[in-house]
């Protein structure tokens, strides 16, 4: 798209010309993207294809209609809306993964594969509105206005897909005099649409993953069984408040189809500019107030907490102009007081003290020295940006600024399962308090039948959970970014994740001890395939490096994502937990585990989870450290890794989410079909291999390297060398893309914050009654109305916060305001206090384990006001001592690198 679209708007006349087939893919420029909506497609296919529609049967027995069914079945299991669900659920899982394979070896000059990209593509959006439409839906009026949305959105597909084929070409269609006009347009101007399409775009996969999701899980679960005119597997809600579920419904449905319309639109290869500045826009601020309409409708049940949610938008625009005003007001006096001086003087003593007794390391040693600071040094490891861009710029910064968005997401997504996972325990909560008085309805049944492992889980995820939200906040600082501080951050949050999964996915102590040696046995396989196939020492030209950090970047973002996907389904396994103990079975124990005749699909499920969890774990461990990934991305040793972390998610899908032969055949049928693909890939790669290994390939003799070798000479010369490049952004100043850094980074914690805070006011911790006269509402409020009163409050501001600021960051006439953006960063803030005061109230019964979270929400404050303190005292030394290291400007890269053009990138 925006390859495509450059090429009309901001060619220049010599460019028009220039070959056709030199021009990227648009593909190729939004890949990170495409990678980031493929990998949360396949999310929520895959939890929704472990955590059905309708439930599941807590018990063995028959249904209304004398049908038997057992204790972990889906409750519209014989029905044919259950079959079409999981039929276009499946395909749409399986089309997304293999979006996500071609992604990893998608090359800037390799187009073979891209009509079968697109195609897969396709059939990706197809399955993901059949699967939202057939699941979604259980009386007439719902399925007529979902399938008329549904169709409606097909229909343009397809009439896109007609005028993208038979439309004449661009470039025949691009006048001189339009050429011209757009020449005089500023370099700003490029660089503002394309962010403005990748936000756009960035927004509107998030709102299709929440609300698929919510669409097909609504608020107040699934009745169990057949009650009066309600059956099985209807929404809680539908009993006692069915005008609020029919409002939850319509705002949540047209949020999800007006975001794939969004989507749609901005993957189109002709999409013109007011399009995307008028009714872009309008898109977007359906899918918000959708989004919004939704969480008001669902999160509750009383008319006065919707109204507080309602309330909430207007009362954080409130507090953003406040932030501001004091800007404007109170700037200076602060630091021309007494008291300001006399702290900033106590700083600089402390500092030379620490100087002195060696706390602070040499810069150029650390430099050496820090694994994290060789990441942040790496060219091509951002959202955007390339070698020679760094070159020219000559930011000092430029290593720093691109590791951001790596690390951020990273964080990011760790805050969001572990958040979620805190919310929503593994072995559920009990539907009903105890009569002896031992535990209340809504408390976790593990804390009562397995203390210990419950504490362990809880402990890990919390330290995660924390870590994640200290990292976001070190990752906004430079200073705090180019110590070893940020390093045991995330390694004490990787490792926390390991251990919350090791204590909550099982019950036993072998099985623990296995989960854990997997991560360890990955390890061990990449250091010796590394040995053993890595003979050379030669040390790397720039260019091998800038290829290697791409393949990182897409590796690291996949593993991330894999990581978040199989971690929530290990702790809320397929089939539910028991909630009451029986002669065969256990509370808190998974459902499946337990029946016999599911017991073998079970572990399968568990083992092959497990292995994409740890393959996927220990991937992040070695793409953070340059002195692992590099190795072992050149041997391909980290390649097979992820192949393993897929087939594992494949093969945990295919086993959890049917439960007879013949639903179980086409999703085997679906896995052969992507292990087929890759079998061809493979080949093709290597028949290109072999072909370009030829001493003719190597001379460089063949009619695509000569014209290769006669471009390079041309561009050498002065009058090549002062016009850019075809296909290359123009360069913008330094004040705008700092700028657009900044939004950047504010628009994806913004994001992610909401999409976490949207599912859980949904599904509140506790759990929901399953009786029949307070079906649907929340266990907690009934049990422990002030924790529960917490938990809603502090959730709903940080998401109406994280609306807001998407709103503004939206505001194309308010980017460049450097008050707004401080104020929308105080905002940011505030979000993730209103999220950890969420969890604390919401993942815990008791004040023994209330107080560790409460203590770690102490010092994360602290943490901030200390952060704070010191920003203002040194009057962001820490920019300055970053930019004091002297720059080593990289030489230039070579133009022609005689690099297979077919290998990946």
């Amino acid at each position: 798209m925006a390859a495509s679209t450059d090429k009309v708007e901001f060619g220049t006349g010599a460019a028009a010309a220039a070959a056709p087939k030199q021009e990227p893919s648009w593909e190729y420029h939004l890949r990170k993207y495409l990678m980031l909506l493929a990998t949360l497609v396949a999310t929520a296919t895959y939890a929704a294809g472990l955590s059905p529609p309708g439930g599941v049967w807590q018990e063995s027995g028959r249904d209304g209609e004398g049908r038997s069914h057992e204790a972990g079945d889906p409750v519209l299991y014989h029905s044919a809306r259950y079959l079409a669900f999981f039929y276009f659920n499946a395909t749409a899982f399986a089309a997304s993964l293999v979006v996500n394979l071609l992604l990893l070896v998608l090359n800037e000059r390799r187009t073979a594969w891209l009509a079968v990209l697109r195609f897969v593509m396709v059939l990706d959006l197809l399955g993901l509105m059949g699967a939202f439409a057939t699941g979604s839906c259980e009386d007439l009026p719902t399925t007529v206005y979902v399938s008329t949305l549904v169709v409606a959105l097909a229909a343009y597909v397809g009439i896109h897909i007609l005028l993208a084929t038979y439309a004449p070409s661009e470039a025949g269609q691009t006048s001189p005099s339009q050429v011209v006009v757009r020449e005089k347009e500023r370099p700003d101007d490029a660089l503002k649409l394309k962010e403005q399409r990748k936000v756009l775009l960035l927004l509107a996969t998030f709102a299709t993953g929440i609300s698929y999701a919510a669409g097909l899980n609504p608020p107040g679960g699934f009745l169990g069984e057949t009650e009066g005119r309600h059956e099985a597997g209807d929404p809680m809600l539908k009993v006692h408040q069915l005008a609020r579920l029919m409002a939850f419904f319509y705002c949540n449905a047209t949020a999800f189809v007006a975001s794939l319309l969004i989507i749609v639109l901005l993957l189109g290869r002709r999409l013109q500019r007011y399009y995307a500045d008028l009714q872009m826009y309008g898109f977007i601020l359906v899918v918000l107030l959708g989004l919004l309409g939704a969480y008001a409708a669902g999160s509750s049940r009383k008319a006065d907490t919707t109204a507080y949610v309602v309330v909430l938008v207007a009362a954080v625009l409130v507090y953003i102009l406040l932030v501001m005003v004091v800007m404007v007001l109170v700037p200076d006096p602060l630091k021309s007081s007494g008291s300001w001086l006399r702290l900033k003087s106590i700083s600089a003593r402390a500092s030379h003290w620490l100087q002195e007794r060696g706390c602070h390391q040499n810069q150029t040693e650390s430099q050496s020295s820090s694994p994290a600071r060789e990441l942040l040094a790496t060219s091509g490891g951002g959202w955007q940006g390339s070698l020679a861009d760094e070159v020219n710029t000559g930011n000092k910064n430029e290593g720093i600024e691109k590791a951001k968005s790596l690390i951020l997401l990273l964080a990011t997504l760790a805050a969001t399962i572990t958040y979620q996972a805190g919310m929503d325990p593994p072995g559920g909560v009990w539907q009903e308090a105890d009569e002896q008085g031992r535990y209340k309805a809504g408390d976790p049944i593990l804390l009562f039948k397995h203390a210990a492992r419950y504490k362990a889980f809880f402990y890990c995820n919390s330290t995660a959970f924390v870590a994640s939200l200290v990292v976001i906040l070190m990752v906004q600082n430079k200073s705090l970014m180019s110590g070893h501080v940020l390093e045991v951050a995330m390694i004490l949050d990787l490792f926390g994740l390991i251990g919350a999964y090791a204590a909550g996915s099982c019950r036993e102590v072998s099985t623990s001890i296995y989960v854990v040696a997997l991560a360890g046995a990955v390890l061990v396989y990449v250091v010796i395939h590394v040995v053993f196939f890595t003979l050379d020492n030669e040390d790397l030209s720039n260019e091998e490096k800038r290829r290697i950090d791409k393949r990182r970047k897409r590796l690291l973002l996949l593993a991330i994502l894999v990581a978040t996907i199989t971690y929530q389904a290990g702790l809320t396994p397929p089939g539910g937990f028991w909630t009451k103990d029986g002669p065969k079975y256990s509370a808190g124990s998974p459902v499946l585990e337990d029946h016999d005749e599911y017991r073998r699909r079970y572990l399968a499920f568990f083992y092959f989870n497990s292995t994409s969890f740890m393959a996927s774990m220990a991937l992040i461990v070695m793409l953070v450290n340059p002195n692992l990934y590099r190795p072992g991305i050149r041997c391909y040793a980290l390649y097979v890794c992820m192949v393993v972390a897929l087939f594992g998610l494949m093969g945990a899908y295919a086993a959890g989410c049917a439960r007879q032969l013949r639903t179980s055949i086409y999703v085997f049928v679906l896995v052969g079909a992507v292990v087929a693909f890759i079998v061809v890939q493979l080949l093709v790669f290597f028949k290109f291999f072999e072909s370009c290994a030829t001493p003719d390939g190597e001379n460089g003799s063949s009619s695509g390297s000569s014209a290769a070798a006669g471009s390079s000479s041309k561009a050498n010369t002065p009058s090549s060398s002062s016009r850019p490049r075809r296909g290359s952004s123009p360069k913008p100043r330094p004040s705008t893309e700092a700028t657009s850094r900044r939004r950047k980074y504010l628009m994806l914690l913004a994001i992610l914050a909401a999409s976490v805070t949207y599912q859980a006011g949904l599904k509140p911790p506790g759990g929901v009654s399953e009786r029949w006269a307070t079906a649907g509402n929340s266990l907690l409020r009934r049990s422990d109305l002030a924790r529960f009163r917490a938990f809603f409050y502090c959730n709903s501001t940080s998401f109406v916060a994280s609306v807001v600021v998407i709103v503004l960051l939206l505001q194309e006439s308010l980017q460049d305001h450097a008050l707004l953006l401080y104020a929308m960063n105080t905002a940011i803030v505030l979000d993730l206090l209103g999220l950890l005061g969420a969890y604390a109230a919401g993942s815990s019964r008791e004040w023994d384990t209330s107080g560790y979270v409460i203590a770690l929400a102490a010092a994360v404050l602290a943490y901030v006001g200390i952060h704070l303190v010191l920003w203002m005292l040194g009057g962001r030394r820490g920019r300055g001592r970053v930019a004091s290291v002297p720059q080593q400007l990289l030489p230039a890269v070579p133009k022609d690198t005689r690099r297979c053009s077919s290998s990946p990138c």
